[in-house]
């Protein structure tokens, strides 16, 4: 999933690093600064993960793209 967040300073993406870190259902994530955009991997439901990462971090989350795994053709190599 890719989301775009107002990441302004320093301690703005150290409290949205944080607060993905706390989130079990996201296995990896990727935060770029200069474009504001987040992107996320994992077992989730999507809105969920933005509404949770909302409460946290007190700023608005803007869904760009969601993609699905195809899990069979993972499993299947």
């Amino acid at each position: 999933m890719l989301m775009r967040v107002p990441i302004d300073c320093n301690g703005c993406y150290k409290k949205v690093r944080r607060a993905l870190l706390k989130m079990p259902a996201i296995h990896s994530h990727v935060i770029d600064r200069k474009q504001g955009r987040i992107k996320v991997c994992g077992t989730f439901k999507p809105p969920e993960v933005a509404i949770g990462l909302r409460k946290r971090i007190n700023r608005r989350i803007e869904i760009l793209e969601i993609q699905e795994a195809d899990v069979t053709a993972m499993y299947a190599a």
